[in-house]
């Protein structure tokens, strides 16, 4: 079956990469908060300073820090002690979700996807991927949260095209028995996954984001520089596969996505997909009170 015409497969390829680079940057202090994070010169004090320009941020660190995730036995009131227990890395992934957190909680007709929806199945997404990286001791937990947090963010940006190509693109999934990734890179030149990598190169966000935003429905593509993210890629995947199957920001797309077997052995899970999904939905529902209004 074939697409859109050459010229006009051309000119939305064009136009999207204009969106790509228009999507406004993250402000100036949240850049400034991301780089003490990384500064391993930095102290609790000096990363409460930056936070402290943002009302909600300071908020939403002493929620979590006060949550049954962390199970304290004390109440923590101030900014600096909560960053001290939590670690740079956990509030790193916290300024980051809200930082995106404004892009996300919309509608995206082009995929179905109510207001909220987006948000909420990335917010699965990274729940659940900071908990299998954990029980499996694959990577970073909290690289693999930023991972599944940030995989779909290129749906902001396709959303108005595949809307646009959305018959044709549905019927590559029905009768040529596409994915649906492969199915808007034959319609539109890019799927969302490439798209979203293009906008974490733009915001000059660590490769790491890129290759985990860009490869999370091809894994087995990942280019060997990208490697070193390797088993944190596994783990957005699985965990982004296993969120559609449970239901959660299910869109347009669906589950016309295939779970890569590869991934699976590596994490040493191919026998256990009934069991992780099932820990999957204790996992969200437990977490549900602590990110729903990130």
């Amino acid at each position: 079956m074939q697409g859109l015409d050459e010229n006009t497969r051309d000119l939305i390829q064009r136009r999207v990469l204009k969106r790509v680079k228009d999507i406004p940057s993250m402000p100036q202090f949240v850049i400034e908060t991301l780089r003490k994070l990384d500064d391993p010169k930095s102290s609790a004090t000096d990363v409460g300073e930056r936070l402290a320009r943002d009302e909600g941020l300071v908020l939403r660190v002493l929620r979590l820090a006060n949550s049954a995730y962390y199970g304290l036995s004390r109440r923590i009131t101030g900014v600096s002690e909560a960053i001290s227990y939590m670690g740079f890395k956990t509030v790193k992934s916290i300024v980051l979700a809200a930082s995106v957190y404004k892009f996300m909680d919309s509608s995206f007709t082009g995929y179905a996807l109510d207001r909220g929806e987006l948000w909420k199945h990335s917010q699965a997404v990274a729940a659940t991927s900071r908990y299998l990286s954990a029980k499996l001791k694959m990577g970073d937990p909290e690289e693999a949260y930023i991972g599944g947090l940030m995989h779909d963010f290129g749906k902001i940006v396709l959303n108005d095209y595949v809307r646009f190509g959305y018959s044709i693109i549905l019927r590559l999934v029905e009768e040529d028995r596409l994915s649906f990734s492969d199915a808007e890179r034959q319609v539109l030149g890019f799927d969302h996954a490439q798209v979203g990598g293009l906008v974490m190169d733009q915001w000059n966000l660590p490769d790491s984001y890129s290759y985990m935003t860009a490869y999370h429905h091809s894994p087995e593509e990942l280019p060997e520089d990208g490697q070193e993210c390797r088993k944190v890629l596994d783990v957005v995947h699985v965990s982004n596969l296993m969120c559609l199957m449970l239901g959660i920001g299910i869109g347009a797309d669906g589950i016309q996505y295939n779970i890569s077997t590869e991934s699976l052995e590596r994490l040493g899970i191919e026998n256990q997909t009934e069991n992780i999904m099932a820990e999957f939905v204790d996992v969200i529902s437990a977490m549900e009170d602590d990110f729903k209004d990130n």
